[in-house]
C-alpha cells in the first residue's frame, strides 16, 4: 500500500506540474494577444505610451552603431600600421598636451643612423623600413597639369612589405634604386587620374617640387580617411630624398614582428637598444616614441567610452520616463478592466495568474516599443552610413530589445500586483 501511495503521489505531482505549465503557457499567450490587441485598438495612446522607450532604444542603438562603425573605420584606416607592426618615431602618439610639450623638448628625432643600427643589430624581425615626409607638401606637375600639394615620402624598399601600399601595376622601389639614389617614383591613383587619364603613366617624367622623377609603379587605390584622400602621394628612394630635399631627415622606422606573440618582445628589445644607444638613465623616461595600432585604438576606445557613458545616462532618463508612462497606462488599464478581473477570479483565476497576465502585457508593450526603436535605429544608421560611418552591431539590437522588455516588466509589477489584490466581489460590482 505504501508503494502504491508513493506512485499515486508521484503521478499526482507530475499532473500538477503539467497543469501549472499549461496554465502558465495559456496565461502568457493570452497576455501577449491582449497586449497586441490593445496596441492595435488604441494606436495613438500606444504610440504616446511607447514613445519614451522608442526614443531610448533608438538613441542607444544609433550611438552603438556609430561607435562600432568608427571603431571599424579607425582600425582599418587610421590605426592600420600593418600586420604585427609598430613604429619608432620621435614622439609617442596620442598623449596629453602637457606630456607632448615635455616630449618635444626632451626627445630627439630618429635619424638614418638609428635605422641602420636597428636594422643591423636587432636579433629577429620580419621586416624593417624607414620613411621621411617632406614638409610643407610640394606641388607636382606633368605637362600642363598641376597638383598644388601632394604627400612626398622618402622610403626604403622594404616599406612595400610593411605599409598599406600595394602595387597595382609597374613595380615598387628597389634596393638598386636606393643604392644609386635613382630619380624614380612610385605614385598613387590621384596622380594617375590627374596626369594620365586614359594613358599609361609608366616611364613618364613628372616634376615634384621642380625635380624630375620617372614613374616606375602605381599603387592600388586606398580611398579616403575622414574625407581626405590617401592616394595623393608619391614615394621616392630615401637616398634620393636625402640627396634632393632633406640631407638629414627625421624618420619613422616601421618594424614588423613575425607574429602577434613576438610583437611585445620586439618592442621591448627596440626600447632597450635605443635607451642604451642614447645612454638614457634608468630613472628617466624614453626620449623617443614607440607606437602601435593598440596605442591609437586604446585612446579612441577611451574617448568612445566617455561618449557611451553620456549616452547611457540619456538612455536611462528616457527609459525611466517611458517606464513610468507604461506603468500609468497599465494602472488605467487595470481600472478599465476591473470587472473583467472580477469575472476571471470568480472563475478560478489565482492571484499569480492575474499578476502574470499584467506583467507580461506590460513587458510585451515595452518590447514592441523596443522593436520599433530597433527598426528606426537601423534606418537612421543607414542614412548615417551614406554621409559618415555606422554599423549596427547585433549586440546593440539584443541589448535594446532586452532592456526595453526588462523596463516594461519592472514598471508593470505595481499595476499587476494592484490587479492581483482586487477583491473579486468588489471587482464584479464595478461597472465598465
Amino acid at each position: 500500500m505504501a508503494v502504491w501511495s508513493q506512485v499515486d503521489y508521484g503521478v499526482s505531482q507530475s499532473r500538477v506540474r503539467q497543469r501549472e505549465a499549461a496554465s502558465f503557457w495559456v496565461t502568457t499567450r493570452e497576455a501577449f494577444w491582449i497586449a497586441i490587441e490593445t496596441l492595435s485598438t488604441h494606436k495613438l495612446r500606444s504610440f504616446l505610451t511607447l514613445l519614451g522607450v522608442v526614443i531610448a532604444t533608438t538613441t542607444l542603438i544609433v550611438v552603438m552603431s556609430v561607435v562600432n562603425g568608427m571603431n571599424l573605420y579607425i582600425a582599418d584606416h587610421v590605426a592600420n600600421l600593418g600586420t604585427n607592426t609598430f613604429i619608432l618615431s620621435q614622439l609617442k602618439w596620442a598623449q596629453g598636451f602637457q606630456e607632448y610639450l615635455k616630449a618635444r623638448r626632451r626627445n630627439r628625432p630618429i635619424r638614418i643612423e638609428d635605422y641602420r643600427f636597428l636594422r643591423d643589430q636587432l636579433a629577429d624581425y620580419k621586416a624593417i623600413g624607414a620613411e621621411a615626409d617632406l614638409e610643407p607638401q610640394p606641388n607636382a606637375r606633368f605637362e600642363n597639369h598641376v597638383i598644388d600639394e601632394i604627400s612626398l615620402t622618402g622610403v626604403t624598399p622594404s616599406m612595400i612589405d610593411i605599409g598599406q601600399q600595394k602595387v597595382a601595376y609597374g613595380r615598387y622601389l628597389t634596393d638598386s634604386d636606393q643604392q644609386h639614389a635613382s630619380m624614380v617614383c612610385f605614385i598613387g591613383q590621384d596622380l594617375v587620374d590627374k596626369f594620365f587619364p586614359g594613358r599609361d603613366p609608366l616611364g613618364h617624367d613628372i616634376l615634384i617640387a621642380g625635380v624630375p622623377f620617372t614613374v616606375v609603379g602605381v599603387a592600388e587605390k586606398i580611398g579616403t580617411t575622414f574625407g581626405e584622400s590617401q592616394d595623393n602621394f608619391a614615394q621616392v628612394p630615401l637616398s634620393t630624398f636625402q640627396d634632393k630635399f632633406v640631407g638629414r631627415p627625421e624618420l619613422n622606422v616601421s618594424i614588423q614582428a613575425w607574429d602577434a606573440q613576438q610583437l611585445p618582445e620586439l618592442e621591448d628589445e627596440v626600447r632597450s637598444m635605443m635607451r642604451a644607444r642614447r645612454h638614457t638613465p634608468y630613472h628617466e623616461d624614453d626620449n623617443f616614441g614607440i607606437n602601435s595600432s593598440d596605442t591609437l585604438l586604446t585612446v579612441w576606445q577611451n574617448l568612445t567610452g566617455s561618449i557611451f557613458a553620456v549616452t547611457i545616462g540619456i538612455v536611462a532618463v528616457f527609459m525611466v520616463v517611458g517606464g513610468i508612462v507604461i506603468m500609468n497606462i497599465m494602472l488605467a488599464s487595470v481600472t478599465e478592466r476591473t470587472h473583467e478581473i472580477g469575472i476571471r477570479k470568480s472563475l478560478g483565476a489565482r492571484r499569480r495568474d492575474i499578476l502574470m497576465q499584467f506583467v507580461i502585457e506590460s513587458g510585451v508593450l515595452a518590447a514592441v516599443g523596443g522593436l520599433a526603436g530597433v527598426v528606426l535605429a537601423v534606418l537612421i544608421a543607414q542614412v548615417v552610413q551614406v554621409f559618415f560611418t555606422a554599423s549596427v552591431p547585433l549586440s546593440g539590437v539584443l541589448v535594446g530589445v532586452s532592456l526595453s522588455t526588462v523596463v516594461g516588466l519592472f514598471f508593470g509589477i505595481y499595476p499587476a500586483s494592484k490587479a492581483a489584490r482586487l477583491d473579486p466581489i468588489e471587482a464584479l460590482r464595478t461597472e465598465n
